[in-house]
């Protein structure tokens, strides 16, 4: 009677353990998928994304910053457009930092440097969200500083219709400089950041 007792006994503590061990693999096996699922998506998200080919192809002149002269140069380039004016900005402005991304470029950013997002707040008012790394990499200088806000507003504003004011933040938040010179607390003033650029292309 005895042995007939323990022996249920022990099998159902025996499939009990079993049960217990073969979850317990199973909520590990899904953690660790979804570990590399996530360092998969931060490595996919920490390279630099080149802008998306959407939109009609059209031809835009972008204010190239070029350092070693210390001017700026209007280049015309062809590159797909959306429609919609905060799109257009946006893609501008992408396609403006792939050009200083690139191996040979006039005007090398920090490593990491993007544009977060573009917002049309008002009519006449443009917001440029760039990353921590667009700052916290940007050569110091106050030459080098100028020719970078002036590069994307007179981009923008050559291009996008409309816009007369502009407001730089960085990673969503106002920041005093870009990298110690330029002043980043207030809004440029399309007109007169158009000044400094006819300056700047002058020291052709």
């Amino acid at each position: 009677m005895i042995r007939q007792d323990i022996i249920p006994r022990n099998l159902l503590f025996s499939v009990a353990a079993m049960i217990a061990i073969a979850m317990a693999m199973g909520v590990y096996a899904w953690h660790v998928r979804v570990r590399v699922v996530n360092v998969t998506l931060g490595s996919a998200s920490s390279a630099h994304v080149a802008p998306p080919a959407i939109g009609a192809t059209e031809q835009v002149t972008l204010y190239v910053a070029h350092d070693d002269p210390g001017i700026l140069k209007a280049q015309g380039i062809r590159i797909p457009l959306p429609a919609g004016r905060q799109e257009r900005a946006e893609a501008l402005l992408r396609n403006l930092i792939a050009l200083y991304d690139s191996n040979r470029s006039p005007h090398p950013l920090g490593p990491g440097s993007d544009l977060r997002s573009v917002y049309l707040v008002d009519p006449d008012l443009v917001v440029i969200d760039l990353n921590g790394a667009f700052a916290t990499g940007h050569p110091s200088g106050v030459l080098l500083e100028e020719l970078t806000v002036a590069s994307l507003v007179e981009s923008l504003s050559a291009n996008v219709p409309g816009i007369g004011r502009v407001k730089i933040l960085v990673d969503g938040k106002t920041q005093d400089t870009l990298a110690g010179h330029a002043d980043l607390a207030d809004f440029y003033d399309v007109a007169a950041v158009h000044q400094l650029a006819q300056q700047l292309e002058g020291g052709q």
